[in-house]
């Protein structure tokens, strides 16, 4: 059975988020698929069921659960429909309870995915664990289905945080993103030799197995509306500022949608052996 490996929102290898990638034409066993996804040990392996050359299903496993939405295992799962197994440029994800993402490849090779926006909305009570768990000054939190995201004081108290892990988990299904607002004179930003974004974050799920996720799109479904809000700009460029590190192109568009788009590299194929 063969398997891809491919970091999404990367140009280079190394970079963005590595995802496992495996089509099928039906589902492996639900235990199969979560021991592969624990064997692979990468914040996820999706699964894709094929319908024909336009239509997909997809599924996405941490190593220790399956989750309702991962972004940028869809965009590496994408990057390898188009490679080997579809002429199409336009392509359909078929997602349980999420509906339809309609995923486009650019003639440069971008994947532009689009997807529900989960708005976020923001809270004055939050778990006393949220703030201990977190040693930097934060402005505001806000709340969608998937995370916390908390607004910070600057860029560099994003870079700089080194959260309680074992806090954080405690908070179970309900990750944590932090975020602040980056500009071009971000000194931050443009030491790393970056520049032009407008928001920085960095994303946590232990609960999930993932201490910190490399680069998360769905994530920024959430986050990204919060900044396209404050800033009164519909485009927003996006870094997530990981170890890895990953650059996101986001467009809110009507209907409550929002356009996350990146690149691909692929890192890896290999064939897997099962019993």
């Amino acid at each position: 059975m063969k398997m891809y490996q491919v970091d999404a929102f990367s140009q280079a290898l190394f970079k963005g988020n590595p995802a496992a990638v495996i089509v099928r034409d039906e589902w492996l066993d639900d235990a199969v698929m979560q021991q592969i996804a624990l064997e692979n040990n990468l914040s996820e392996t999706a699964f894709v069921k094929v319908i024909d050359a336009v239509n997909y299903e997809i599924r996405w496993f941490t190593p220790t659960t399956e989750v309702d939405f991962c972004g940028h295992a869809t965009l590496a799962s994408s990057f390898v429909l188009f490679k080997d197994f579809t002429q199409e440029k336009l392509i359909q994800f078929h997602v349980r309870n999420l509906g339809v993402f309609i995923v486009q490849q650019a003639e440069d090779g971008k994947i532009q995915m689009n997807f529900p926006i989960r708005r976020a909305q923001q809270v004055t009570e939050y778990p006393d664990i949220l703030r201990q768990a977190l040693s930097k000054p934060f402005k505001n939190v806000y709340l969608n289905a998937q995370a916390y995201i908390v607004e910070y004081e600057s860029v560099q108290d994003v870079l700089d945080e080194q959260p309680d892990l074992s806090l954080l988990k405690q908070l179970g299904k309900i990750r944590t993103a932090i975020t602040a607002h980056a500009s071009d004179t971000d000194v931050a930003i443009t030491a790393q030799g970056q520049d032009g974004y407008d928001c920085v974050s960095r994303y946590f799920a232990p609960a999930s197995g993932i201490d910190e996720d490399p680069v998360t799109g769905s994530v920024h479904t959430g986050i990204v509306p919060i900044w396209a809000d404050k800033l009164n700009k519909t485009e927003l460029l996006a870094y997530q500022a990981s170890a890895r590190g990953g650059e996101l192109y986001c467009k809110i568009l009507p209907n409550d949608r929002i356009e996350i788009s990146g690149y691909g590299k692929l890192y890896m194929q290999a064939d897997i052996f099962l019993d």
